[in-house]
């Protein structure tokens, strides 16, 4: 067998390559082929040169006994993979040239590459950067997700209201995965559990396969590879002939479909029974098949199940996993017949577990008699888990525990059963230590630590902001894309007008693409000499959307009341999901929807103001968008947002921050300095000793006459003259409850954005300011979270 060369190719052999796999792969001949076939060509000839690092990296794992991560996540928000497999391999400018060569643009085949719909937001943006940098500092690490067929859902507007369809990325072909029906593990559910011989025997009532599809994760320059193994769900009898026979055939075929639905779509509306069952079935599949395969590779190396902490390492991305601790042990106790204390310590030692939220209801609590029904062995399990702390620390407050209130409580589990818990920015740490777990901090001192987010700059500036990475290169070399705090060297470069000069025209560049982009997609049309002020995540009442639209309406309001006033030229863009079953969120979608319709229709307004949302945010948008943006909306309610990647990305990219004291923008503002970020609004504290007054909204409103006038247009149907009561709901919201202090922190955003004018209309100011996010960007790689991980939680060391 001949193997082929994988070092760095000429556009010939590339080129020969493509042309070998558009044959012998797609079956077609250049005449006949469409970009999809180039594409899935290309993809294959650049994937072959990832095969042989990967191999090497996985035998060199064996060889040397190294310690493996496992990386459990619900999420894997990869988005496009071609060009940034090219990008690793560091065969961009060749691929570009060879598959132009042929006669076709490099920027539709890449472009033509579907979103993986394997995630939400950041959460699974996260992973993804967390997967990349793994790679591309050496750590043996898998990561385990599901093979969502229909992802979250693809978003539409209709008439400003969201509407939900599924995604549709896996109805052709992935050329960036390996199917492995070799591996395949049977997951059980329900059933009971007898006593045999004294041990504990579950006979599951249904089971499904766990059938597992590979993705090699390549890292920069192609010298490691790691693998994201995705787990799709198989019917143990997929189709019952009988049935067919007799005519039945929708029966015949019913276990291949209630299969099928667990690895269909991703966070199930879980507002109904059947919606609870189903999201919790799916978390225990993607667990109970990774630890399967975990324990089954640990033990096919010959070694003890007693080493297990020793050699691996497993990670639970979020409460989503959390059934790992109870599932690890079931598998030493039940299975392999170690003794209860004996695997709950090596369950502990084994797991970590990160926490993403300080929302109550998104720390997940699931009813004892749904997760008696759904996993009984595992219910039992948990009591004693629950016992087992107890007995180790009686001096646990009574109110403290797993099981409270008919609920198991998933973050109390999780943290019982991880050596480690880490927070995901400094102020999210100490938060979880002071008000999420202060009872289990103080009986655990030390498990909480601290690892700030990241994400990769090899994505998120080299991919996405190509004429910005040429200006950084060009100024301090080739090095910065793994050590990102290189980019401090452009400080010195900062004074000097002519490299301010070229950063403001990289972006501007951007900008005009964008401009282009919204004007043939929404058909709006903005001057890319406007301010691009840009708020793009998960929609959720927390992160204040609701207070963006308010300032909106009242800058608009301004407008109108005096036309001949001089006006910032401002592009409002707006981007995000809202869970299916979240109506609040869904509201605000059709507000901001209703009012950019007013608005970009306004002949007065003109190109003052206009305000933009294309529908089903996703990676690709957000490569698109992060380069072109001028303002970060970071707007979240003080004490709610764990972290936020988005932040890291926009400041990167030299977009300025207006935002609180939240999440990771406490830090970023630490790291680019007070005077190049736009703060305001309430402190975490603030905001706890605010709700304290019950009528604090109602204050808040009355000491702002701008946002009395806002909301009695829009109680008085302004926005929505078809049903002038559309918002009557949200508007007697903000009077009479206001939970995330929308009203309280008005009257300081509209001060912060006056003051966003003013520095964007003095652009020497404007562009030293931009000039120096990106510079002093260097902490937010996710190569320093991930050394953070490996030194603090994991125990491991680079391979290379």
């Amino acid at each position: 067998m001949i193997v082929k060369d994988v070092s760095a190719p000429t556009v010939e052999t590339l080129r020969s390559d493509i042309l070998h796999h558009l044959i012998y792969a797609m079956g077609k001949d250049a005449d006949h082929a469409s970009v999809y076939d180039w594409r899935m060509a290309l993809s294959f000839a650049i994937r072959d040169r990832i095969v042989t690092p990967w191999f090497a990296a996985t035998k060199q794992t064996w060889d040397q006994g190294r310690k493996r991560v496992y990386y459990l996540s619900m999420e894997f928000l990869i988005g496009r993979m071609l060009e940034d497999a090219a990008i690793n391999l560091g065969m961009r400018a060749v691929a570009r040239e060879a598959i132009e060569s042929l006669g076709q643009d490099w920027r539709a085949v890449v472009e033509d590459e579907p979103d993986a719909a394997l995630g939400n937001g950041g959460l699974g943006r996260l992973a993804a950067c967390y997967m990349e940098s793994m790679a591309t500092l050496g750590c043996a690490g898998y990561g385990y997700g599901i093979r969502y067929e229909h992802g979250l859902f693809k978003q539409g507007f209709d008439h400003g209201r969201q509407v939900e369809a599924p995604e549709d990325w896996l109805k052709q072909r992935h050329p960036w995965e390996f199917e492995r029906p070799e591996v395949a593990y049977e997951i059980g559910f329900k059933g009971g559990v007898e006593k045999q011989g004294g041990k504990s025997v579950w006979h599951p009532g249904e089971t499904v396969i766990a059938e597992a599809f590979d993705m090699p994760i390549i890292g920069w320059q192609g010298r490691w590879a790691n693998t994201l193994r995705l787990w799709s769900a198989k019917s143990t009898q997929i189709f019952d002939l009988a049935r067919f026979n007799h005519g039945d055939y929708a029966a015949a075929a019913e276990p291949e479909a209630l299969a099928r639905t667990l690895s269909r779509v991703l966070y199930p509306d879980d507002t109904t029974y059947q919606g609870k069952e189903l999201r919790l079935k799916q978390e225990y599949f993607l667990t109970a098949a990774a630890l399967h395969d975990i324990v089954y590779r640990h033990q096919a190396a010959g070694l003890s199940l007693a080493d297990l902490p020793k050699y691996v390492a497993i990670q639970m991305n979020d409460t989503h996993p959390a059934i790992a601790g109870p599932e690890l042990v079931r598998i030493l106790t039940d299975l392999h017949g170690m003794p209860f204390d004996q695997a709950i310590g090596i369950a502990v030692e084994t797991l970590g577990y990160t926490n993403h939220t300080l929302l109550p209801e998104a720390l997940e609590r699931w009813a004892t008699y749904l997760m008696g029904a759904v996993l009984p062995r595992h219910m039992q399990i948990i009591e004693a888990i629950d016992a087992w702390h107890l007995r180790n620390n009686p001096s646990r407050p009574h109110y403290v525990g797993i099981v409270k209130h008919q609920e198991v409580r998933m973050g109390e589990l999780a943290f019982i059963t991880s050596h480690k818990v880490n927070g995901v920015s400094a102020l999210h740490t100490e938060l979880i230590k002071q008000n999420l777990f202060p009872e289990l901090n103080k009986l655990h001192p030390g498990r909480i630590v601290n690892e700030t987010n990241g994400v990769t700059p090899r994505r998120w500036i080299r991919a996405a902001n190509k004429d910005l990475s040429y200006l950084i290169s060009d100024t301090i070399g080739d090095v910065w894309e793994a050590d990102l705090d290189r980019l401090k060297e452009l400080e010195k470069h900062v004074e000097d007008k002519s490299f301010r000069d070229a950063f403001a025209a990289a972006k501007h560049k951007n900008k005009v693409a964008l401009s282009n982009w919204i004007g043939e997609t929404q058909g709006v049309k903005v001057d890319p000499a406007a301010l691009f002020d840009v708020q793009v995540k998960r929609i959720h009442e927390y992160k204040r959307q609701l207070l963006n639209i308010l300032q909106t309406i009242a800058e608009w309001n301004e407008i109108r009341t005096n036309p001949q006033g001089s006006y910032l030229p401002r592009v409002k863009i707006f981007g995000g999901k809202a869970a299916p079953g979240y109506q609040a969120a869904k509201e605000i979608i059709r507000l901001i929807n209703d009012v950019a319709f007013v608005i970009n229709n306004d002949p007065y307004v003109g190109d003052r103001l206009k305000v933009v949302y294309p529908a089903n945010y996703n990676v690709s948008m957000a490569e698109r968008l992060i380069p072109a943006s001028d303002l970060s909306e970071q707007i979240s309610t003080a004490g709610k947002e764990a972290s936020g990647t988005g932040n890291m990305k926009f400041a990167m990219n030299g977009a300025l921050t207006i935002g609180t004291l939240d999440g990771a923008n406490v830090e970023i503002r630490e790291q680019v300095g007070a005077d190049n970020f736009f703060l305001f609004g309430l402190t975490a504290a603030e905001v706890m000793e605010r709700r304290k007054d019950p009528e604090h909204a109602r204050h808040a409103i009355l000491a702002s006459q701008s946002l009395q006038d806002v909301l009695q247009m829009i109680a008085e149907g302004r926005f929505s003259p078809d049903e002038p009561t559309r918002y009557h709901g949200l508007v007697h919201n903000m009077w009479h409850s206001d939970y995330f202090l929308v009203a309280s922190d008005f009257d300081a955003f509209r001060a912060a954005q006056a003051e966003v004018d003013a520095a964007f209309g003095d652009p020497e100011r404007w562009w030293r300011m931009a000039a120096l996010n990106t510079a002093r960007m260097g902490f937010f790689s996710s190569d320093r979270a991930i050394r953070g991980y490996m030194a603090d939680i994991w125990g491991t060391e680079s391979a290379l």
